[in-house]
């Protein structure tokens, strides 16, 4: 396959800090691979202003792989830009024309107050699954493989789940800021599981109330599920909904008797 060379304009948030204003910066960028990934052609770009003695842009990035979930980006109005089940870091430059502009922002959502450029702060969901607590589990020895047997239903779906990489593209990409897709995923992770029993109630409960302190609610828009870069179903949102119902019953009676 030929290796296809092309010139860009981007369009760039540039923001100095939380407190301050941005505005939007014009780039070109020239000669850039198709076999380049979008954050490559990012680092293409700052070498270049650091050579000419200007600001990089910043924004953040890990693992390069599709499995940190910090690559996150606005990209021409979508959330890790135009191609499906794909991270900005797995998303590659074949994907635009030569002539294209590009127009980079960072997430936008109240919750996730920009730091700087097009990096912005996600402790709130640290919030959410801080306030999860833990599971309880036997110490000492390990245990043997099958001593809880789990079905494979059961642990297919808690696998779905733990697929979530807490980028935030469903808070980005919903008219309301909500979160409930990636709450949803943390909790029917745990709650489908015989581990996850003993504190399922609490533990649904304590997200669900924290979630609400920093996030938009739910009004089934279905855009998180379209700009998921693992695709995870809204179905789980219906599970943590019927489960935070329960919970409000069961912890309930569970002060009472205390």
């Amino acid at each position: 396959m030929s290796n296809h060379l092309k010139n860009l304009k981007l369009k760039i948030w540039r923001q100095d800090g939380p407190n301050t204003s941005g505005r939007f910066e014009d780039y070109i960028i020239d000669e850039i691979s198709d076999e380049a990934s979008f954050l490559e052609m990012l680092d293409v770009l700052n070498e270049r202003l650091i050579s000419d003695n200007k600001l990089p842009v910043v924004f953040d990035h890990d693992c390069r792989e599709g499995i940190c979930g910090t690559c996150s980006l606005m990209i021409n109005g979508q959330a890790h830009g135009p191609e499906r089940r794909t991270a900005t870091c797995q998303l590659h430059m074949r994907k635009f024309k030569s002539g294209d502009e590009i127009v980079i922002e960072p997430w936008r959502a109240s919750a996730f107050p920009i730091i700087k450029d097009l990096m912005v702060d996600r402790s709130a969901f640290d919030r959410i699954i801080e306030s999860g607590g833990f599971i309880t589990a036997p110490t000492g020895g390990a245990p043997d493989a099958n001593l809880i047997p789990i079905p494979k239903p059961v642990a297919d779906a808690a696998m779905d789940s733990a697929e979530c990489i807490g980028c935030g593209a469903c808070v980005a990409a919903c008219p309301n800021g909500a979160a409930n897709l990636f709450t949803a995923a943390k909790i029917n992770h745990l709650n489908v599981l015989p581990q996850g029993q003993a504190e399922r109630y609490k533990r649904v409960e304590a997200m669900v109330e924290t979630m609400d302190e920093y996030f938009g609610s739910c009004t089934n828009h279905g855009e998180c599920e379209a700009a998921c870069p693992k695709e995870i179903s809204i179905d789980v949102i219906a599970l943590m909904n019927k489960d935070y119902r329960k919970s409000k019953v069961k912890n309930r009676k569970e002060l009472s008797r205390g």
